[in-house]
This record gives C-alpha cells, structure tokens and sequence, in this order.
C-alpha cells in the first residue's frame, strides 16, 4: 500500500506530488531522446536526413531551395548565402555555400543551428555535407565559405503532404560559443607575454 499512515487530503496530496515527480522524470529523461529519434525519422519540426552518397533515382520534377542566414543576439560575425535560392530537380545533388565573416580584432567560435521548412520536406531534405554543429573558428578578419551538400529524396513525391511540396527554405542560425581551450590559450595575456619575451 502506498503511503500506508497518511489519510485523507495528506494521502491525496502525497500521490499527487509523486505523480508529478514521475511526470517530470518522464519529460527530462525520456521524452528528449525519444523526441529526437522521432524528428529524425519523420523530419517534424524541420529535422534533416542525413546520408553519405546522392540518391538513386532523380526525377524531371523540380524543387526551388531557398538559402537564410541569421545570427544569434551578439554573435558578432556576419554570415549570409552565397546564393539566395537554386531550382534542382529531385533526387540531384546539390551544392551550396555560406559565407562567414568576423569583422572583429579577436577569434570568434561559432556553431550553427539548422531548420527546414515546411516541416513536411524536413525528413526528405537529405545533407550528405554540412557545416552544422561543428564548431568554427575565424581568426580576426577572416572570411570562409562553408559547403552544404543535399538532395530532396524522390520520395517526397509519394508522400501525403510532401507532395505538395514545391519549395523548401534551408535556414541556418549562428551561435557564439567559448573557444577552444588551444585557441583561448593563445590569446591569454600570459601567451601574449611569453610570445614577446622569445
């Protein structure tokens, strides 16, 4: 028996406070993983695929791909589409190029966040190459274009709502990050110190 020697409303108020317990457990633990599975099996909320070579099969059917950029609050680069949109046909590889900048007197780490949409091309918009979570580095001044490599799966046009699918926006969002303890090393004032001694 639970909660042998309460009664009554403390009986009551004990289960409920378990229940919440469990509940929250639940949505901490187990629901993010499984969340994250279940985006990356059905491209909800914009989630890609992900493969190592192009597709099969390619189709005469054509899909126009838009390119954005943006930048989290006070991430000082500047960062934009080499190429605003392109129109490829289904299941051809493409490839496309950002550009990033840091027009500061410092190294600045960035790492960048991606979102496809509508939600119903996420699971079929499939990158074989792409800059997305791993960090970078710009040096001072430093200019770099970034490649993504993709394909829209033939499937799409099978699908219930992909089919309707005539044009996808690939967005992706940079976000400063702490250096790496290598590179935060060498811009320590201490290094800075040791470099003019030598």
């Amino acid at each position: 028996m639970i909660f042998p020697r309460l009664q009554g409303n403390n009986r009551t108020l004990a289960m409920l406070a378990s229940l919440v317990v469990g509940l929250t457990f639940t949505t901490i633990v187990i629901i993010p993983p499984f969340y994250d599975w279940f985006c990356r099996v059905t491209g909800f909320g914009g989630t890609t695929a992900v493969a190592e070579t192009g597709a099969d099969t390619i189709l005469d059917q054509t899909v126009k791909v838009r390119f954005d950029a943006s930048l989290e609050q006070g991430m000082p680069w500047t960062f934009k589409p080499v190429e605003r949109s392109m129109d490829i046909r289904i299941g051809e590889t493409g490839l496309a190029f950002y550009e990033a900048h840091n027009p500061t007197d410092r190294p600045v780490a960035g790492t960048a966040t991606f979102n496809v949409y509508p939600y119903a091309a996420g699971g079929f918009f499939t990158k074989i190459e792409c800059f997305c979570f791993t960090e970078q580095v710009l040096q001072p001044g430093e200019t770099v274009q970034m490649p993504v490599s993709f394909y829209v799966d033939p499937a799409m046009v099978e699908d219930i709502e992909g089919q309707f699918v005539h044009e996808i926006v690939l967005s992706y969002t940079f976000h400063e990050t702490p250096l790496p303890e290598e590179q935060a090393a060498l811009d320590t004032p201490a290094a800075d110190t040791e470099a003019a001694v030598n």
